[in-house]
């Protein structure tokens, strides 16, 4: 009863007007609404147990099949009302425990709060585990009618506390919290009751393709067949809700976090984000904006190329996007202005906790504004970088593609002053650094705004001391002048010492194989090791100025704050708490302009000589456009015609021309021959008829289409079937006809995978023949009308060659017009028309009979090659050889035609398992991690450098740092007084004093951490450098085989940039943002650590969110990383064969291509960014829920219970939290995205080593081999553990001293018994041993420095004659030009101006390839080793040079161990042995006189085939 009594009592003591309306009491109204609740939580209950004794079933696989419409929206708003009556109710207990003793009035709100959060808790579980599985089509009944009702409640709430608490003044501000909110919440649940509804599988089309992505294809592509996301774009279609709040990406998001994306799970790009979309804009206003320049320069539209600038490119990408430019204009103005709201207001809210109330509510009017304001700021910011990432995007489509273009379309000389690695530097680093300037675009206009502002708001504090603080931001702004020139400096110097290093490591690894050979791979390491040395100098001075810089503007609010405070104390102005914190916050504030200017100025820097680079490329000439008249088909008789012409490569006045006085005219349908002696102008002949030779003088006619086979062949990593289509459709008969005329179907039945066979990268895994087969191949698939070809039989051998040349030129090609070089003389009687050239000259013109006999140049080819012959006539060959070989050759065409076809059916009619056919390939798609960022990447990042010894040093001067200014800033709201009527605790002097010396030491510790930052990272970039490469330069061959070099390139580029300049700042900022947010808490908790209740909360929901997000964007960070190295290598691939593709009138195709490949690099680049706006958003939006729960605590605390002045440091670290608790999270969202470069980088640190160079306790003697005595043993040999055998079971002896031959049919494994003899590849069985030495046994540089090779494919490395011969520095002048004199280029070097030291450009280019040939033979002749290989190494000379070699050879090896591959039957027929091979077994091994005794030899077949051929055009020539 007494509790009764009590009660009552309290009841009436809580009723306000006890004659009014009883039913609108605050208390009444609560236990009403707690009832209301629990009558809920009782309909639920029985509806969940009718359903459960009902049997119905949950259907679980509904989740995965059909979405609910707005059911996340629900659900999470259920949750969190939940957890927001949850917290008021922990908050009222706490703070209005013992309110007045009232009894009742202390019951009715928590128990109200907590019914209502334990209702909202089990209504997020019903829809979570009984509503969302089943098969409802819509929300149940039961929870719209009370969404409906809540709402009302909700609405009479706020009614009520208006219209009738306000006015009594009984309402609590946290209630009016609690109204609110539930106001809001109920409108959104409303919402979506009534919209919300189960959608089916069609309408979530996009859902199933993100979750059941298939695989793509080793390339990153989608084939045309591939269903995936599609034509979808999230972005194009979303409404403006959705793009406001980001919602668009969900549906990625929630993928990512469900599975391992995959190129096919990512979305498509938006038409206007597209390449196809972006580059017409962008190509019309730089057009206009060059043919501006043109007119004021009073040029022509010819010269609008030469007139790009810098100011014209920067002008022409920024109209291109004007529209996202200005929109981004407006989110920035209004996110500075956003920014400044809260500085302005700190000092009315500090007067208004010191009492000073100006007009009523004063207090909830300043929350409303700082909230208001810090939504504002937040949603200006989001869409302001959204928006700078799409036009950066753009940007960087734009110039890679304009690059490429450009590329296609360079002119001999410019390609010739430009390596690739240079042209691929400008398109990988310096298109990135432009694009990447757009997210500075508005600083440079924004910083005047924002120190404008700021000075507003200083003056109206502080008066005229503002004038002080505008002085001192000058001062500071000024002082970074001489350190933005510095950096500019050191940025252009290193970018020229990147490209130096960039094009000496594409070019040593497209020849890393002749390096590995010669056993030269650590001389260029050292090579490439020196070059960074000179890079690292300027690097070094770079990232110490930027330390410097990092000084300078880290101190740079505090030491603007001294200045302003000290004229204060000068000019007598009262320093009191509030100002003094308003101008604290706008000095913070102002931070961020200042903090990020050296940035901006940085990136300015680093973009205006990035946009220079890019406009001097641009700038480099063109292919002369008049040099070939291009004749419509069938409008002319004559296909070809060349009327004093006059040629040259280089247009300088003092070379003479490559080409000169030619006179020839080519008539439809005719067979041209060109032959003549090494260097004499062969490819230069067909080089000008297809335009790629400037022209100085003549005419130049063309009538019909053109195909063109180089005599490098040029063959794109890819299948096999896609280098013969080439574009074009699949044409089975055709394409049947085409591998049949190319000898192709037996090579394609070998191959594990056929024409699906993918290639690698320059054809790494065909033989020379196979590749030359297939460029052929791919030449005569075409519907061409002139077919050009560069001596195509030089690389196969003589049965293959003499099929080639009667299937393709007398028989596929029998109506067309077909020019072409060769060095085989018995090619020549064939052809309609023969052109002899000799030193650029066509010295003789006719046909075969005609000039047989007049002609003295001919005769001499023809005269070399019957001595060749000689070797022959005195040996017998069996008379039915050719009836066999026809035969054999019949039958295994027949069958060969009839399985290809068969195959051909089978991957026509039926899908391959394209996950099979890749587990098989050479080429294997670019390993990536999957999952988190290994703890080991962050760890052995940071402990690299000086074994982690610098990092707690780092960390100390960072808290120590931020120790000093929350002191300073404490000590400034403590010391001040917060009126004029309030007596100081201290004096003005010591007040300023202190502040001073904690302001020296704050920035002495910002130095000490900029200079160790800077040297711990400067140490660790030089260290994974020289890891990496060492690793990349000791892994074995196969490696380089199998990895396309875009790969390695890209590391050695991008993500080495990332690590030099990019990465130890990412690492420092997650590191100092967390010690500043620990700061931030340790200042709030000292005033107000009741925030914490929601506090805790909000950073555990930040980072479920930080976890959530990072699934999607970790993959997608890695999915741009890998998709950058198709674009690269397709680039690359593209300029080295830009001859083959303009000749074939494929520019459009191969643009397109590129296009393609920049779309799908740049898809998971654009939803990575998108990813992060998406995070970032719903980080600042509970970070404002935060700050406002502070601010609603701050005012609702009784007077006098805390100092205004501490408060107010609460509220100004407050304004920090928001941004602050965000930037952690994203900077650990970012650096973990930028972490994958080290993760990239140190996957190539482990790459599998080469055997050791040297084994020192089994080193060979200093004369091994003296002998040279050679034998195989059982030997077996694979290129990979899932690759078949090629060599099967070798067992034979090759006699020290002794010259011998090995034949065999392309693809039989002629080159792969000699990689296996230089340990290229290891024996997988079986051993080699040289003068009783395993090989295997002894180190790789021992075994490699005593063997010399003459490869396949002839290589010459940028530099002189000299370092070409020479690399090693070993031998002397006299014994170069001997050398040189005994290869026959002695007289070649004289002729030139620098003899020895004559440049020798990429590749060698500016020598014919049978010049390279020679160069080759120089070094084995320098090198003089005692086993000698030779590898086709006379297949591109004329037959009168090959006749004078092999003179050289047997004079200058006369007592070493020769070992000779040679498609000419001449070069093997004076061997001591003949080793033939076939299909990778030794089918014969004898003396070559024993061979062609035996009728049914392989060997005397090919003899036969080789004389015949000769014979039915020579010896009946002695007649004439």
């Amino acid at each position: 009863m007494e509790f009764l009594r009590f009660a009552a009592h309290g009841l009436r003591a809580s009723f306000p007007n006890p004659s009014g309306a009883f039913f609108l009491e605050p208390v009444f109204l609560h236990w009403f609404y707690a009832s209301c609740h629990i009558l809920l939580l009782i309909a639920l209950s029985l509806l969940w147990f009718c359903r459960r004794s009902s049997g119905g079933s949950l259907n679980k696989d509904r989740i995965e099949n059909d979405r609910f419409l707005y059911y996340r929206v629900t659900f999470s708003t259920s949750l969190t009302l939940s957890l927001f009556y949850f917290f008021l109710c922990i908050y009222d207990l706490f703070w209005y425990g013992d309110d007045k003793g009232i009894f009742v009035k202390q019951l009715a709100i928590p128990l109200d709060l907590g019914v209502r959060a334990i209702t909202w808790l089990v209504i997020s579980a019903y829809l979570h585990l009984s509503m969302l599985p089943s098969s409802r089509k819509k929300f149940p009944a039961l929870l719209k009618i009370w969404w409906g009702i809540y709402l009302l409640m909700s609405c009479s709430s706020i009614a009520l506390d208006y219209f009738y608490y306000s006015k009594l003044d009984i309402m609590e501000s946290y209630m009016w919290v609690m109204d609110l909110g539930s106001f809001f919440s109920a409108l959104v649940l409303n919402y979506t009751g009534f919209f919300g509804k189960r959608v089916e599988d069609g309408s979530n089309h996009l859902q199933e393709s993100l979750l059941n992505g298939g695989v793509s294809n080793p390339s990153g592509e989608l084939s045309e067949n591939d269903s995936g996301p599609g034509d979808v774009s999230l972005f194009t279609n979303a409404s403006f809700l959705s793009i406001l709040t980001f919602s668009w990406l969900s549906p990625l998001i929630a993928a990512g976090n469900k599975k391992t994306l995959d190129l096919r799970d990512i979305p498509q790009l938006d038409h206007r984000d597209s390449v196809d979309g972006v580059l017409p804009i962008f190509k019309s206003k730089l057009e206009s904006c060059n043919a501006s320049s043109c007119e004021n320069n009073s040029g022509g539209n010819s010269e609008q190329a030469a007139h790009i600038t810098s100011f014209n490119l920067a002008k022409a990408l920024i109209l291109s996007s004007w529209r996202l430019v200005f929109l981004t204009s407006i989110y920035a103005l209004l996110y500075t202005v956003a920014s400044y709201v809260g500085p302005y207001l700190i000092d009315y809210f500090v007067q208004y906790l010191n009492g000073h109330q100006t007009f009523a509510n004063e207090g909830y009017v300043l929350v409303v504004a700082f909230i208001v304001a810090k939504i504002f700021e937040c949603l200006t910011q989001r869409h302001w970088y959204f928006r700078l990432q799409q036009i950066g995007m753009r940007v960087r489509s734009f110039l890679v593609s304009i690059i490429y273009q450009k590329g296609l379309t360079l002119s001999s000389n410019s390609r010739q002053g430009r390596t690739t690695g240079e042209i691929i530097n400008i398109m990988s680093v310096d298109a990135d650094r432009v694009s990447i300037f757009c997210w500075y675009l508005h600083d440079l206009w924004m910083v005047p705004v924002q120190v404008a502002l700021a000075l507003f708001i200083l003056y109206a504090r502080l008066g005229i001391a503002s004038l002080a603080a505008l002085a001192a931001t000058f001062v500071v702004m000024f002082a970074n002048v001489p350190l933005g020139k510095m950096q500019e400096k050191y940025q252009e110097k290193m970018m020229e010492s990147k490209d130096i290093r960039m094009k000496s490591t594409s070019e040593i690894l497209r020849n890393m194989r002749i390096l590995k050979l010669q056993g030269w791979e650590m001389k260029f390491l050292e090579k490439i090791a020196e070059l960074r040395k000179n890079e690292t100098n300027w690097l070094k001075k770079y990232v110490y100025t930027s330390a410097m810089t990092t000084f300078v503007f880290w101190g740079a609010p505090t030491f603007v704050a001294v200045v302003t405070f000290g004229t204060c104390v000068l000019m007598g102005i009262t320093l009191e708490s509030g100002k003094v914190l308003s101008a604290l916050a706008t000095f913070r504030v102002l931070q961020e302009p200042i903090y990020t200017l050296p940035d901006t100025i940085s990136m300015v820097v680093q973009t205006k000589v990035s946009l220079d680079r890019i406009t001097t490329f641009l700038r480099l000439e063109d292919l002369q456009k008049n040099v070939v008249e291009k004749l419509p088909k069938g409008s002319s008789d004559v296909a070809i015609e060349v009327s004093n012409g006059t040629f040259s490569w280089d247009l300088s006045p003092e070379s003479s021309p490559t080409l000169r006085d030619l006179n020839f005219k080519i008539l439809q349908g005719m067979r041209v021959a060109v032959c003549g002696t090494v260097g004499s102008g062969k490819s230069s002949l067909l080089s000008c008829i297809l335009g790629e030779v400037p022209k100085i003088d003549g005419t130049v006619k063309l009538c019909g289409l053109t195909a063109y086979v180089a005599q490098s062949p040029w063959i794109q990593s890819g299948k096999i079937q896609d280098n013969i289509l080439f574009g074009k459709k699949m044409d089975l008969e055709n394409y049947d006809n085409v591998l049949e005329a190319c000898s192709l179907k037996k090579d394609l039945e070998i191959l594990p995978f056929g024409d699906q066979t993918i290639i690698g990268e320059r054809g790494i895994n065909l033989s020379g023949g196979q590749k030359q087969r297939v460029q052929i191949a791919r030449a005569l698939y075409q519907e061409a009308d002139i077919f050009l070809f560069d001596d195509p039989f030089s690389a196969v051998d003589a049965h293959t060659g003499s099929h080639l040349f009667k299937e393709c030129l007398l028989g596929h090609l029998a109506s067309k017009t077909v020019v072409y070089v060769t060095h085989q003389v018995e090619f020549l009687p064939s052809a309609d028309l023969i052109l002899v050239m000799k030193d650029g000259k066509i010295t003789e013109i006719g046909k075969y009979n005609d000039i047989i006999t007049s002609g003295r140049d001919l005769m001499e080819l023809v005269g070399a090659h019957k001595e060749a012959l000689s070797a022959l006539d005195n040996m017998e060959l069996p008379k039915d050889c050719s009836s066999d070989i026809a035969e054999d050759d019949s039958a295994n065409s027949k069958s060969s035609k009839q399985t290809l076809y068969e195959d051909k059916k089978d991957i026509m009619n039926s899908k391959v398992d394209e996950k099979e056919i890749q587990k098989g390939q050479l080429v294997q798609e670019e390993e990536r991690e999957k999952g988190r960022v290994g703890f080991w990447v962050y760890w052995r990042y940071i402990t690299t450098a000086y074994k982690g010894s610098l990092v707690p040093l780092i960390l100390f001067a960072q808290i120590v740092f931020q120790v000093l200014q929350i002191a300073s800033n404490y000590w400034m709201a403590w010391a001040a007084p917060v009126s004029k009527d309030v007596e100081a605790p201290v004096t003005v002097l010591t007040l300023i004093f202190v502040y001073i010396a904690l302001a020296i030491g704050s920035s002495i510790c910002i130095l000490i951490r900029a200079f160790l930052l800077a040297m711990a990272g400067f140490k660790t970039a030089t260290i994974l450098f020289n890891r990496m490469h060492f690793s990349i330069f000791r892994a074995p061959m196969s490696f380089f085989d199998s990895t396309p070099s875009g790969r390695i390139l890209n590391r050695a580029s991008t993500d080495q940039s990332d690590v030099d300049t990019n990465i130890p700042y990412q690492v420092g900022a997650f590191a100092f943002t967390i010690i500043q947010l620990i700061g931030i808490i340790a200042v709030m908790s000292q005033v107000a650590w009741q925030v914490f209740i929601i506090f805790i909360p909000v950073i555990g929901l930040c980072f479920w969110y930080q976890r959530y997000y990072i699934d999607t964007a970790r993959e997608l960070a890695r999915l741009v990383g890998l998709l950058k190295a198709p674009v690269i290598q397709h680039f690359s691939e593209s300029l080295s064969g830009s001859t083959t593709i303009r000749s074939f009138g494929e520019e459009s195709r191969f643009i397109d291509i590129n296009s393609k490949r920049l779309d799908e690099c740049n898809r998971p680049r654009f939803y990575n960014n998108t990813a992060m706006e998406w995070l970032c958003f719903r980080l600042d939006m509970l970070s404002s829920i935060v700050f406002a729960f502070c601010l609603i605590f701050l005012i609702s605390l009784p007077k006098g219970v805390i100092d205004p002045g501490l408060a107010g440091l609460a509220v100004t670290y407050g304004l920090n939290l928001n941004m602050l608790q965000a930037w952690v999270i994203w900077t650990l969202c970012n650096l973990e995205n930028k972490i994958i470069a080290v993760e990239r980088i140190l996957q190539y640190t482990n790459i599998p080593s080469e055997p050791p160079l040297v084994i020192e306790m089994n080193r060979p003697d200093v004369n091994w081999p003296s002998k040279g005595d050679l034998d195989l043993h059982d030997l077996q040999v694979r290129y990979a553990p899932h690759m078949p055998f090629v060599l099967k079971g070798l067992t034979c002896s090759f006699p020290g001293g002794l010259k011998t031959g090995i034949v065999g049919r392309t693809g039989s494994g002629k080159s792969t018994l000699i990689q296996t003899l230089f340990r290229i590849i290891d024996p997988t069985v079986g051993e080699i041993v040289i003068d009783g030495i395993n090989i295997s046994t002894i180190g790789l540089h021992d075994l490699r420095s005593k063997l010399s090779i003459i490869p396949q494919d002839p290589t010459m490395f940028e530099g002189t004659v000299r370092s070409n011969l020479d690399p090693l520095e070993e031998y002397t002048d006299e014994q170069i030009w001997e050398a040189l004199d005994c290869c026959q280029l002695g007289d070649e070097v004289r002729k030139k101006e620098k003899k020895l030291d004559s440049i020798v450009t990429e590749n060698g280019e500016n020598w014919s390839v049978g010049q390279r040939q020679l160069v080759c033979l120089g070094r084995v002749i320098l090198k003089r080793s005692k086993v000698l290989v030779l590898d086709e190494a006379t297949a591109s000379v004329d037959t009168a040079t090959d006749n004078l070699i092999q003179k050289t050879l047997r004079q200058q090896f006369c007592d070493s161990t020769v070992i000779t591959i040679a498609h000419r039957i001449t070069s093997v027929l004076d061997s001591d042995m003949v080793l033939l091979l076939d299909n990778g077994f030794i089918v014969e091994h004898n003396t070559p006189l024993s061979l062609l005794e035996n009728k049914t030899s392989m060997f005397a077949k090919l003899v036969a085939e080789y004389s015949m051929r000769s014979d039915s055009n020579f010896r009946k020539l002695d007649n004439l």
